[in-house]
């Protein structure tokens, strides 16, 4: 496996949820260091007070031991009088002079943070204070308890905080990191396998993991692909194939002329221009019309929108009827043909008509019938002839390109097989459809086209 780019989804992803990780348990961390101190403060601030309400309630009914209890080893109380001697203290500071010295009136009540000798150091304690008064006057009641209890019991949980936060951080990122691998490892198997697959093997297909999730999706999208751009390799190479054996016929005639032309002692030139231009005039159409679907197959989808306007295809149908009718015995009819407006590329609609009448032309034994009429915003045109008609089997297959339905004619007498292809993609770009329908007898091709609303 190839080690992971700096900006993969792989190493991006572990580093945000490490770098996440670290600083929520960060601010956990010292949130809980908070909370640990403020309670154990609180705790020894009730307790502290409390004692000291006590004792100052024994100096108000005249009942204070000169030694009181103590409420811990770090802890002391103290009575004051009103000269500032001690008249009362716990074990561990009797003898020793007053330990706070902040004055506290009578019925008052304060705290303050002093410090108080501990052999060659000073200690810092939280010392309550409470007035009182006695039988013999003034006094002031101090009950302080150290701070150094919560100071270690804070830097234990601190030290013990600093080192397992990284420790769980790098731990959870390692864990993230190991799975993102096994996570992203068909990815990067797909990734590899769709890199190594050329144009001459989209025939291959990525394996689909059957965990049913979004890499799933994904391999399955990559194979919708691959058989997507197979089809269109598919599809190109068959109409170069085409194209090239429908060039071949007139290309082969020009030169068989020219050649005959150039063996010949007195030859007719008059005759041979008139060939080679009849020839020529056949190759412009095949290349114009090869040129068409070659676009069509580049992924129009629709006609620009700068091509788009308001066609009156009636007037379309008939001008193209007209033309047809001059230039053939059948009868074309164009009784049906009412008002349709559609909004559309006039050039491809007529090209669409055209192709449809010529083809019913050249298959009608004596009549082709065309109607029109408006529907929404489209149209719908149906051209019918009273021919040899189109096989139900076959009625998909009139709309491929270079089909002849009938293989006895050749490619002069029927045609190169790409009109009704242009009609269907022409159709297509115009959001309809072309279809071949039942009728009694002969062939009835309908195209339905849904034109374009309005632009605001």
């Amino acid at each position: 496996m190839a080690a992971p780019r700096l900006g993969s989804v792989r190493v991006r992803t572990t580093a945000a949820v490490t770098l996440l990780v670290a600083v929520g348990l960060g601010l956990a961390s010292w949130l809980l260091l908070s909370e640990l101190e403020r309670s154990l403060t609180t705790n020894q601030d009730e307790a502290s007070r409390g004692r000291a309400e006590d004792l100052r309630a024994l100096v108000r009914s005249d009942r204070l031991p000169s030694t009181v209890a103590a409420l811990g080893d770090d802890t002391f109380a103290q009575v004051l009088d009103g000269s500032g001697r001690v008249v009362a203290a716990t074990p561990g500071v009797h003898g020793r002079p007053a330990l706070a010295t902040f004055r506290v009136p009578p019925g008052d009540v304060q705290v303050r943070t002093v410090q108080v000798p501990d052999g060659p150091e000073q200690e810092l304690y939280r010392v309550w204070g409470v007035g009182a008064r006695g039988a013999e006057g003034p006094a002031a009641v101090y009950v302080g308890a150290s701070l150094e209890t919560v100071s270690e019991a804070t830097s234990t949980l601190r030290g013990l905080l600093v080192g397992g936060v990284p420790v769980v951080s790098a731990l959870l990122g390692v864990l993230t990191w190991v799975a993102l691998g096994r996570m992203l490892a068909p990815v990067e198997s797909i990734t590899r396998q769709v890199a190594g697959i050329t144009d001459a093997e989209l025939d291959r297909r990525v394996p689909v993991p059957r965990t049913g999730d979004e890499i799933a999706d994904l391999a399955g999208t990559m194979n919708d692909m691959l058989r997507r751009l197979e089809a269109a390799r598919d599809r190109q190479q068959a109409f170069v194939a085409d194209a090239s054996h429908e060039l071949q016929s007139p290309l082969t005639r020009l030169r068989t002329q020219l050649e005959v032309s150039r063996a010949a002692s007195a030859p007719d030139w008059d005759d041979v221009t008139t060939d080679l231009l009849a020839d020529c005039g056949e190759m412009e159409a095949l290349v114009r019309d090869l040129l068409f679907l070659a676009r069509d197959d580049g992924g129009a989808g629709r006609v620009p929108a700068e091509q788009v306007e308001l066609v009156d295809l009636d007037d379309v149908v008939l001008e193209e009827a007209a033309r047809v009718r001059s230039a053939t015995r059948v009868e074309v009819s164009t009784a049906a043909v009412s008002a349709a407006p559609v909004r559309g590329s006039r050039d491809q609609l007529r090209r669409l008509a055209r192709n449809l009448l010529e083809n019913a032309v050249a298959a009608a034994a004596s009549r082709v019938d065309v109607s029109l009429q408006a529907e929404g915003p489209g149209a719908v045109l149906v051209v019918e002839d009273d021919g040899p008609g189109i096989p139900a089997d076959q009625r998909d297959r009139v709309f491929e390109r270079f089909v002849r339905l009938d293989g006895a004619r050749d490619r002069t007498t029927g045609g190169s097989g790409l009109g009704l292809a242009i009609v269907s993609s022409i159709a297509r770009q115009h959001g309809g459809v072309a279809a071949v329908e039942d009728t009694p007898a002969g062939a009835r091709l309908v195209v339905r086209l849904a034109g374009w609303p309005e632009r605001e």
